[in-house]
């Protein structure tokens, strides 16, 4: 069978290499002519890590679970044998991330992965990847997202979750699929109690952690969850859009104390809440709370929209479906505290009311109409 016994010896010893690399999953090097090593061969791991990981994210969220991916890397015993990055254009908090600490990074999309990668994660990464993708990682792509899918599919979970006044939520991790977000199989899942009064980005803070945990259990024992996936509820799914300005626009007649609570701890902090005074667009800012107050004329009733300081508390109280709420502050022109804006405005009208956007476009177009 063999020509010479050289040859012999040689093809036994590059089929013991081979035998190793089969036995311990381990990158099998020999050393080239100019003294350099190359890469002979490196079988896919086929029931465990470590793993070679290509990494999609892009902001603060994904951070948390590239950061400890990476340090599951440097360790021994790590699941992590090899971690690459693609990230979106851009400064983005990833891709500083992975440059600062010396990871290979990748512009969206990735020119090549052919063979070179075992599992993908995605972790806010905003892009739908395509089929042709996805099947070039033997074990799939895993995505981290923060909610009990399959409530709040979407862009924007952790925002929907404050928004309506979710008390519990979660992380979830899935096997992706083409063609849509968020709809592939379950391989974790953990709930959260979502604090009283928390904001979006503390809740953020706190499930991007326990996301990058639940991660990393998951790719520890990744062949026993793809074993046990389970597909997602037919029923309970709902959607969260991207918030954007047309989500902080007050209707007063309609939303209660707890609703507007909801609303600023969710967008507040990123997209002031609005209203309407006098023809021109209000800010709200610094939201404390419902108010308890007590009105100077007792024979006029407040509709929702009235406005109320409150000179102890230097508070402008606002009136809503059920109750009171305040505020601090507005932005008119400039910055102005409760009590700048009494003195300079409110207590000069006898306009104190604050309306609704959508009444307030049906006020101006009957302004427009009487003088036509």
């Amino acid at each position: 069978m063999w020509t010479n016994s050289r040859t012999a010896g040689a093809s036994l010893r590059i089929l013991q290499q081979l035998h190793l690399c089969c036995v311990h999953r381990h990158t099998v090097w020999r050393r080239g002519t100019d003294g350099g090593q190359r890469r002979l061969c490196r079988l896919m791991s086929t029931s465990g890590p470590p793993w070679r990981l290509l990494f999609f994210g892009s902001d603060q969220f994904a951070v948390e679970s590239l950061r400890l991916l990476t340090s599951s890397r440097s360790s021994s015993g790590g699941i992590v044998e090899s971690l690459e990055v693609v990230t979106l254009s851009g400064d983005a908090p990833v891709k500083r991330f992975a440059q600062q600490n010396h990871l290979p990074v990748h512009n969206w999309p990735p020119d090549n992965v052919d063979g070179q990668f075992d599992v993908g994660v995605v972790v806010s990464f905003g892009r739908l990847l395509p089929e042709r993708l996805i099947n070039k990682f033997p074990y799939g792509i895993l995505n981290v997202h923060p909610s009990l899918l399959p409530r709040w599919r979407g862009p924007a979970p952790i925002y929907h979750t404050i928004m309506h006044g979710d008390t519990v939520t979660g992380v979830t991790v899935i096997q992706i699929r083409p063609h849509r977000f968020d709809v592939g199989p379950i391989l974790h899942q953990e709930l959260h109690q979502v604090p009283e009064k928390c904001t979006a980005d503390e809740l953020g803070a706190v499930l991007a952690t326990k996301g990058a945990h639940l991660l990393v259990d998951t790719l520890t024992t990744l062949s026993e969850r793809l074993a046990h996936k389970r597909e997602q509820r037919q029923t309970g799914g709902t959607f969260a859009p991207k918030i954007n300005t047309s989500m902080s626009w007050m209707v007063w007649e309609e939303q209660t104390c707890d609703q507007i609570d909801c609303l600023y701890r969710a967008i507040g902090l990123r997209i002031p809440l609005r209203t309407i005074w006098m023809g021109r667009t209000i800010k709200l800012l610094d939201f404390v709370g419902k108010c308890h107050i007590s009105l100077s004329d007792h024979s006029r009733k407040p509709v929702p929209g009235s406005v109320s300081y409150q000179k102890d508390s230097n508070t402008l109280a606002v009136c809503c479906k059920d109750g009171w709420v305040g505020f601090k502050a507005v932005l008119l022109k400039k910055r102005l505290t409760a009590a700048d804006f009494y003195n300079g405005y409110l207590h000069q009208t006898a306009d104190g009311l604050f309306v609704s956007r959508k009444r307030g476009t049906e006020a101006h177009q009957m302004r427009e109409n009487s003088t036509s």
